[in-house]
């Protein structure tokens, strides 16, 4: 099969199906949550910092607004996937001095974690990736990072996805 007919086949079927007033929606739900949390992070973390913590909060945007309904854009994987992952990051912060291997200990644990208590969110890895990577911005506020800016910023992109997802009848949790 040559490559135009292989581009037709895989152009021609969209795998996410929505009207253009659903993209719309999805595009500036998004836009208002981030905001917010860079707002928040900007204010706690400066430029630096902000950079990679709030990489997450993108992820979580993406499913928050363009698929509400999926189980992992739920409130408590979105919450618990969050706070319990970056707990998990600064422990290995903490704990193991290899900055490689305390991230990737913080992925696997964060991911087991989630496993078990049912709030696995994809974002959750990355949040407790950004933890370890951070620097030392984010290491210097140690566990107080769980409270500002992460549960404020996790806390306005769930307000933002309720709100604004409320008057439509499809797009509820």
């Amino acid at each position: 099969m040559n490559i135009v007919k292989m581009w037709s086949r895989w152009a021609g079927q969209d795998p996410h199906p929505a009207s253009h007033v659903e993209k719309l929606l999805s595009a500036i739900g998004a836009f208002l949550g981030i905001l917010g949390v860079l707002i928040i992070s900007h204010g706690v973390l400066g430029g630096q910092g902000t950079a990679l913590v709030v990489t997450s909060m993108g992820a979580s945007a993406v499913l928050l607004f363009a698929a509400p309904h999926s189980p992992l854009s739920q409130p408590w994987p979105v919450l618990g996937g969050h706070i319990l992952s970056s707990a998990i990051g600064i422990t290995c912060v903490l704990l193991i001095h290899d900055t490689l291997t305390a991230a990737a200990v913080a992925v696997a644990l964060s991911i087991t974690a989630m496993y078990y208590l049912r709030c696995l969110h994809p974002p959750g890895g990355a949040a407790a990736l950004a933890v370890v990577m951070g620097g030392e911005t984010v290491h210097a506020l140690g566990y107080a990072y769980l409270v500002v800016p992460l549960l404020l910023n996790v806390m306005v992109l769930l307000s933002v996805a309720m709100l604004f997802n409320a008057p439509f009848q499809h797009r509820r949790y």
